[in-house]
């Protein structure tokens, strides 16, 4: 394949290698009078309309990302537009992860926060996980009624009859404690752990005020915070004071404990892509849900007046019929709430209808986006190094730096694989050869044999 274009075209971009007369001629074929560059054809279509456009750059459809990359690399695109590509592309910018000062500090920091830098971290982040699993476990299993009822069992007094006066009886307090439950003992154990990583992560931070920012420092501190409510109102009931918080309040902060499965996805690239997902379908998800409100508020009021005469209705109310035209719209349908009229029964499939349209409208975007978060975080996991085949017709001399142009102390003895083209101002080099390197007072050497077919 065959590409034509002007010089001028190419020097709109002269750090690159195509704008770049010196970078260039190591490819370039004096017999053919061209430039010989054996890579992607695909690509290149990209990279000509990079030049000729004067700065867009757009994938091919069909082109894997990395090979792109690749090919952008080998080209020579400055980094400013490599990341602007990116950035196009969906890429988030890479945040700068900066180390503490201190040795010591780093240390524990990259083994914490860093589980692929050592050995030592995957150690730690397997202990890690184990642990959050396990408390996850006893978090369900504790709730069990037969778990719950041997609880209650022991905990419960006896009442035995008075040894000294008779028609009285004693109340004998239970010497079961919570402290000695086995699942609170567990569950101690990994609070002392997420405890220990929260404080290692904390004394190695080298950014205070970034650490308490983070999102998922945040989430292990709630993690943790249940323990210490629930052992404060244990220890308050020991001591015979009547604890200042509800009950209702204690359950709603046990339920935070539910959280501690967020601390997966500290370790967990599935979580991660499927956070990435929901914060890049932020529209789409409101979209949704405001679909869902407007039908709710719809078809509420329509079985509301459909079924206003019927006797022993459900649907007493329109904010009665929220919940019908929200399990309907889902296709949920419990059975709960139905309509039993004719005029009920029509509104009723035409919510269920709309439900059903109105939920499959946004989700291939939100699908199309995991997709690619997805094959975005596979392409990234291929850290394998491949050698490109090299196609330069011309070596650099000795003493040459990388930018071409040469040092002060070069040396006069050819290499014994190479041999001299031209002599040293070329006269006879060809027209587009001159124009790449007029006035250049250097000599060239030609790897032999010499390619010249495609």
């Amino acid at each position: 394949m065959h590409y034509e274009t002007q010089l001028r075209t190419l020097a709109q971009f002269p750090d690159s290698l195509l704008g770049d007369p010196r970078r260039r001629l190591r490819y370039f074929d004096p017999l053919r009078n061209e430039l010989f560059l054996d890579r992607n054809r695909v690509c290149f279509d990209a990279i000509l309309y990079f030049y000729q456009s004067g700065g867009r750059l757009r994938r091919p459809a069909n082109v894997p990302l990395d090979m792109f990359l690749e090919e952008l690399r080998f080209y020579e695109i400055t980094e400013e537009i490599i990341d602007r590509f990116k950035e196009d592309e969906g890429f988030q910018k890479e945040e700068e992860r900066p180390l503490p000062d201190k040795k010591w500090q780093q240390h524990i920091w990259m083994l914490f926060e860093y589980p692929e830098s050592s050995s030592g971290a995957r150690i730690i982040a397997i202990v890690s996980v184990m642990v959050i699993i396990i408390s996850i476990l006893i978090f369900c299993l504790e709730t069990l009624p037969e778990f719950r009822l041997e609880k209650e069992r022991r905990e419960q007094s006896t009442i035995t009859p008075h040894p000294t006066i008779p028609n009285r009886t004693v109340e004998i307090p239970s010497g079961f404690t919570p402290f000695q439950d086995p699942f609170f003992i567990v569950e101690t154990i990994c609070i002392c752990w997420f405890c220990f990583e929260l404080v290692m992560r904390f004394i190695s931070a080298p950014s205070k005020m970034r650490f308490f920012k983070d999102l998922m420092n945040i989430i292990d501190f709630f993690a943790i915070l249940p323990y210490f409510v629930t052992l404060g109102t244990e220890l308050a009931k020991d001591k015979g004071t009547q604890p200042s918080v509800s009950l209702a309040l204690i359950r709603v902060i046990r339920l935070v404990r539910v959280f501690r499965i967020f601390k997966l996805s500290r370790h967990s690239k599935g979580l991660q892509i499927l956070g990435q997902t929901l914060k890049a379908s932020l529209r789409e998800l409101a979209l949704l849900i405001f679909f869902l409100f407007i039908g709710v508020i719809l078809f509420s009021s329509a079985v509301y007046f459909a079924e206003a005469d019927s006797p022993g209705t459900a649907f007493t109310s329109i904010p009665e019929a929220f919940w019908w035209a929200v399990v309907s719209m889902t296709t949920v349908g419990y059975g709960d709430m139905y309509p039993e009229t004719v005029p009920g029964k029509l509104v009723g499939s035409m919510c269920a209808i709309a439900g059903v349209l109105t939920i499959s409208l946004p989700v291939p975007v939100i699908v199309s986006n995991f997709s690619y978060f997805y094959h975005r975080e596979m392409e990234c996991e291929d850290t394998r190094e491949y050698q490109h085949v090299s196609t330069a017709l011309w070596e650099k001399e000795d003493g040459e730096d990388e930018d071409g142009r040469e040092e002060t102390e070069g040396t006069e003895d050819y290499p014994g694989d190479y041999v001299p083209l031209y002599g040293q101002n070329g006269p006879g080099w060809p027209p587009l050869l001159v124009g790449l390197c007029d006035g250049d007072q250097r000599r060239f050497f030609l790897r032999e044999p010499q390619v010249t077919q495609v």
